[in-house]
């Protein structure tokens, strides 16, 4: 059961489980939707998400994922809604520009971590999990792609516990445009700053922090100074799921050549990359991608349990 609100133009569809647990001040974790629609395919994409919701409840907090459907704005998805999600072929991928069309047109649309990030602050959620966050596609200077994620990060206070950015991006770039953009990046647990499929992307990590407790304090920090934007917490892949940058990079880069010799751009890219690269690997890329998915949804529930906590103490 749901129940619609409205936060001021967004017609929220409030599951019962994450009204009480916000009402009562309880720790909630938003969960993006298109690693659902375009990240994974039938079944192993519900069997995921299910694990991943589960993976959050035993953490303490309560799992909100995120989702376009009818004309709503859902937060948190009942086990049928999920599964109607999971099985579309047609849902919209929604970024910040493409949400508003799928509620006005009552479609199945999916949120990127944007997409999400919006509704998470429309519903008063503080800490989301994630894969990996969008970023600075390699040949920007040339043709201006990036994901419309970072700057969301720099504008919408949540915090998002990553696997730091998809590899296939320009890294690099994409860490510059998260500090002009006044994004603390996390290196959680390390000093180097992850590369999603990958432990160390050879990248410094800008800060490090090594417990939930004290990105909880740094998230309540923000909030008490005013006019933040979010933080990204780049928690790396398990050891033993990795799949080490060095192999990793011959399998982008002939993803990326596929993606070019054919015309493929915009958000377009990331689904056909990932799954050329699912192909290319015979499938451990998509094993990993669990094993991160619900490292980062154990984390940003041990966050929110954190801030929850920090809140009751006052």
């Amino acid at each position: 059961m749901s129940e619609t609100h409205s936060a001021g133009a967004a017609p929220l569809a409030i599951t019962e489980e994450v009204r009480d647990a916000l009402a009562e001040s309880r720790p909630v974790v938003a969960l993006e939707s298109t690693i659902i629609t375009h990240g994974m395919p039938w079944p192993r994409n519900a069997e995921t998400a299910r694990a991943v919701e589960a993976d959050i409840r035993a953490g303490g907090a309560t799992p909100a994922t995120i989702a376009a459907m009818d004309g709503q704005l859902h937060i948190g998805l009942s086990d049928g809604a999920l599964e109607r999600l999971a099985r579309s072929t047609e849902a919209m991928k929604c970024s910040r520009a493409d949400l508003a069309v799928a509620l006005a047109s009552k479609r199945i649309g999916s949120t990127t971590v944007a997409a999400t990030m919006m509704a998470a602050e429309a519903a008063g959620i503080r800490v989301f999990a994630t894969g990996g966050i969008g970023g600075v596609h390699r040949g920007a200077e040339l043709n201006f792609d990036i994901s419309a994620d970072l700057e969301e990060l720099g504008r919408t206070p949540v915090c998002v516990v990553a696997a730091g950015a998809k590899a296939l991006l320009d890294l690099p770039k994409t860490l510059e445009v998260l500090e002009t953009r006044g994004v603390p990046v996390i290196g959680f647990g390390t000093d180097v700053f992850p590369a999603f499929w990958s432990r160390d992307s050879g990248l410094a990590a800008p800060l490090r922090l090594d417990s939930a407790e004290e990105v909880a304090r740094l998230l309540s920090m923000r909030r008490r100074l005013g006019g933040h934007g979010g933080m990204l917490v780049a928690n790396p892949v398990p050891q033993e799921a990795e799949i080490p940058a060095r192999e990793m990079a011959s399998v982008i880069e002939t993803a990326l050549h596929q993606a070019e010799r054919r015309g493929i751009s915009g958000k377009a890219v990331t689904p056909f990359v990932l799954s050329l690269i699912f192909d290319l690997t015979k499938g451990r890329s998509l094993e990993t991608n669990i094993a991160l998915v619900r490292n980062n949804a154990r984390l940003a529930a041990a966050i929110a349990v954190a801030d929850a906590d920090s809140d009751a103490i006052g």
